[in-house]
C-alpha cells in the first residue's frame, strides 16, 4: 500500500521545525561537536520515522550540519511519499524568547546581495547567521547545503519543490536563505521554492521585505501567534505593552511596560524593520495560554512570553500532533550525599540512549533504565549541582527538585504557599523542602515574621509590600545558606 503524500503544510512544516531542536543543548559534562552531531542526527532520524506525527514517517534525513560554535544547525529532509518535495530546515534559538531578540545584531544593517537583485538591507545579525548556515559542512558527506541540494535535485523527478522552514530565529534565517537559494542558477533543474516560517522576527528593512514579497514562491506563509512577542521584532514591540488580556492575564506589570520593552525597542536604533507580507495569524482571542503563569509579575509575564513562543504551542495552534520531548527530570530519591551513593532519578522520556550528569560531572552508565526512572551512582564532585539526563532527543532542563548537594545541607525549595493572596498581616503557610528550624523568609525584598517552622512547613505573617512595580511578589526562604529559587509556586499577590 502506497503512503499518502505528506507535502509541506503548516502542521508538517512546524513538525519539521520542532524536530530541528533535537539535541540542541550539548551534554552538561561536555561532548565533542562530532558526538553532538551524531546524537542530533540519531534523534532527528528517530522522530522523522514516527508515523504518529504530522510528517507521517515518510520524511528522511539526507543532510545535516552544525556550526563550530553550535549557534546554528540546519538539515535537509526528503519526502519519500511521492510529493517530490524537500525541506531545508533551520534550527531556531536554543535559549529564551527574549534572548532570541537580543541575539540578533539589529542596530547595524548591511547590504544583502545574494538575492539576485540590487542590494537590500538586512540586520548584521541575520547576515552573520545566514552566512554561517550557507557555509556549514555535513561532516559525514563533506558537502555544503547548496552542494547537497544540487545533488538531490539533480536526482529528483522534474519540477521538485524545496521549502525553506524555520521557527523563531530559524524562521528569520529561513527568509534570507530562501532568497539566496531561489536566485541560484541550478543549471536547468528549475526547482520551485517556498518559505514557511513560524514566530520569526524580521530580517531586514523595507527594501528586503519588498524583494521577498516580489518573488513568486510556491508557498509563502509566516505563521504568527498574535500573543507571541518575538515576531513583533522589530516592527511592533509596543503592542506587547498591552498584554495579556486581563480575563486570563498576566497583565504586563509596570517594569515590563516602562523598562523591559522600551529597552528592546531601542536595540534597532534608527533602523525601521519591516515584516514580509505573508503573515498567517493564530490565537487571535488568546484561547491558548499557560494557566500556571497568569499573575501580574515580571516572572509570569516572561514565562507566558516563553509559552506563547514555544514549539509545542505552535503545534497545538496548528492542531498538529505533539512532537515527543527529550528527557525530563522531576525528582531524585535523595538530594544530598557523597560520591558513590546510588540514587534513583525519576521523570519521563528516559531510554537506553540516556546518560546522566551531575552538573559538569559525568556518571557511569545508568542502571535499571525505564521510561520514567533510572538508577545511577553519584560521580565524584563538589558543590550543589543540577542532575540532568541527556538522550538523542535532548537534555532535560535544570529544575529545583533535581538539585544534588555534595555533603549537604539539602537544597531549599518552596513548593506552595497558602493562601497565595491576601493583605499585609495575614498568616501564610509555606511548604517545601530543606527548611531549617530558624529560616528567614522574604516577600520580595521584605522580611516576614516567622511564627513556626519545620523542615517542610513554615508559617509567617505577611509583611507590607515593598515592591514598587506590582502587587505580586515571590516568597523565598533563606536556610542553611540556601535562598530558594523563585518560581510560580511561591508567588503571593497583595490584595490591599
Amino acid at each position: 500500500m502506497t503512503a499518502e503524500p505528506t507535502a509541506v503544510t503548516g502542521g508538517v512544516a512546524m513538525t519539521l521545525a520542532t524536530i530541528a531542536a533535537t539535541g540542541a543543548t550539548p551534554r552538561p559534562s561536555g561532548e565533542t561537536l562530532s558526538a553532538q552531531r551524531q546524537r542530533i542526527a540519531a534523534g532527528i532520524t528517530r522522530q522523522l520515522a514516527d508515523r504518529s506525527l504530522a510528517t507521517k514517517g515518510t520524511w528522511e534525513l539526507v543532510w545535516l550540519a552544525l556550526s563550530p560554535d553550535n549557534a546554528n544547525m540546519a538539515y535537509i529532509a526528503e519526502d519519500t511519499s511521492g510529493s517530490n518535495e524537500f525541506a531545508v530546515v533551520v534550527r531556531g534559538t536554543v535559549s529564551s524568547a527574549i534572548d532570541t531578540m537580543e541575539d540578533l545584531d539589529v542596530g547595524t544593517v548591511v547590504p544583502f546581495t545574494a538575492g539576485g537583485a540590487a542590494p537590500v538591507s538586512v540586520s548584521k545579525g541575520a547576515m552573520a547567521a545566514f552566512t554561517q548556515v550557507a557555509g556549514m559542512t555535513d561532516e559525514s558527506s563533506g558537502t555544503t547545503l547548496v552542494q547537497a541540494l544540487t545533488r538531490l535535485l539533480s536526482d529528483a523527478p522534474p519540477s521538485p519543490t524545496v521549502n525553506v522552514v524555520g521557527h523563531s530565529l530559524g524562521g528569520c534565517i529561513a527568509t534570507v536563505l530562501a532568497l539566496y537559494l531561489q536566485a541560484l542558477p541550478w543549471n536547468g533543474i528549475a526547482p520551485q521554492f517556498g518559505v514557511v516560517t513560524f514566530a520569526a522576527p524580521t530580517a531586514g528593512l523595507q527594501d528586503f521585505a519588498t524583494l521577498f514579497d516580489s518573488v513568486k514562491w510556491s508557498v509563502s506563509e509566516g505563521y504568527v501567534n498574535d500573543y507571541d512577542m518575538v515576531p513583533l521584532a522589530w516592527a511592533g514591540l509596543a503592542t506587547a505593552k498591552q498584554w495579556y488580556p486581563a480575563v486570563h492575564g498576566p497583565v504586563a506589570p509596570a517594569v515590563v511596560k516602562d523598562v523591559l520593552i522600551p529597552e528592546l525597542e531601542a536595540l534597532p536604533g534608527p533602523n525601521t524593520y519591516v515584516q514580509p507580507d505573508n503573515a498567517v495569524p493564530l490565537n487571535p482571542h488568546y484561547d491558548t495560554f499557560d494557566p500556571a503563569v497568569v499573575r501580574s509579575s515580571v516572572g509570569d509575564f516572561l514565562a507566558q512570553v516563553a509559552f506563547q513562543h514555544a514549539n509545542p504551542t505552535y503545534l497545538a495552534l496548528l492542531t498538529a500532533p505533539p512532537v515527543p520531548s527529550g528527557p525530563v527530570v522531576t525528582s531524585l530519591s535523595q538530594n544530598v550525599g557523597a560520591a558513590g551513593t546510588r540514587i534513583t532519578v525519576a521523570g519521563s522520556g528516559f531510554g537506553p540512549d540516556c546518560v546522566v550528569d551531575f552538573g559538569p560531572f559525568a556518571c557511569a552508565s545508568p542502571e535499571a533504565v525505564g521510561a520514567t526512572q533510572l538508577t545511577v551512582t553519584v560521580p565524584a564532585g563538589v558543590g550543589v549541582v543540577d542532575v540532568r539526563v541527556t538522550g538523542n532527543l535532548g537534555t532535560s532542563p535544570a529544575v529545583p527538585f533535581a538539585q544534588f548537594a555534595y555533603g549537604g545541607p539539602e537544597p531549599v525549595v518552596v513548593t506552595a504557599v497558602s493562601p497565595n493572596s491576601g493583605r499585609s498581616g495575614a498568616p501564610v503557610t509555606i511548604t517545601g523542602t530543606g527548611f531549617a528550624t530558624k529560616p528567614t523568609v522574604y516577600f520580595g525584598k521584605s522580611p516576614a515574621t516567622v511564627t513556626s517552622a519545620s523542615e517542610t512547613r513554615i508559617t509567617v505573617t505577611a509583611p507590607p509590600s515593598g515592591s514598587p512595580f506590582g502587587k505580586t511578589v515571590d516568597i523565598r526562604v533563606l536556610s542553611n545558606g540556601y535562598l530558594s529559587p523563585a518560581g510560580p509556586a511561591d508567588e503571593f499577590t497583595y490584595t490591599g
